[in-house]
């Protein structure tokens, strides 16, 4: 980032040659002309992707994979059977691993796909329900409320004496 710095102030402020400083930093001409062009270092920016051989057949492997979902496991196509199938059937000219790796990445897509939960320091997860506690011998429905810290294990439980009726919570709801 100095260098850049450095090199714009030296061609646009100093009016100094390209040709000397290029000289001065060691740079290639390509890489000073991209200097003068941006304030910054643009990164690293992608190329666009090369077609591949493959490509026109995604299409086909993807509904014949398709059609494998209702076949039993042991008849399914493998990424080989595939391969020798494009290549008789389709005259596909590429090579195996490009059929490999495109069953990849089609059975991938369709995984089923997990988020792990994250719980940050305060938060909480409250409930409230009735449960049956024995009291005296008997069986009685009792409210509770139900806190659990999930980032630090932590909870709480807090059974309430006075027993609901369905129709204190139709008036309170």
């Amino acid at each position: 980032m100095k260098q850049w710095t450095r090199v714009r102030h030296k061609v646009l402020r100093d009016k100094q040659s390209k040709r000397s400083v290029m000289r001065e930093e060691g740079l290639h001409w390509e890489t000073l002309e991209k200097m003068l062009a941006y304030s910054q270092p643009p990164g690293y920016r992608r190329k666009k992707r090369r077609g591949r051989k493959i490509d026109p057949y995604v299409g086909w492997i993807e509904e014949v994979l398709k059609a494998d979902r209702n076949v039993p496991r042991k008849q399914r196509h493998t990424a080989k059977r595939l391969y020798q199938r494009l290549a008789q059937e389709k005259g596909y000219q590429g090579g195996y691993t490009a059929v490999k790796e495109v069953v990849a990445e089609l059975r991938a897509r369709r995984r089923e796909v997990f988020v792990p939960l994250e719980h940050r320091p305060g938060e909480g997860q409250v409930d409230f329900g009735h449960a049956l506690v024995k009291e005296a011998g008997q069986l009685r429905r009792r409210p509770f409320f139900a806190m659990s810290l999930p980032y630090s294990d932590a909870f709480f439980v807090q059974v309430f004496e006075r027993e609901c009726t369905e129709s204190f919570w139709e008036g309170h709801l």
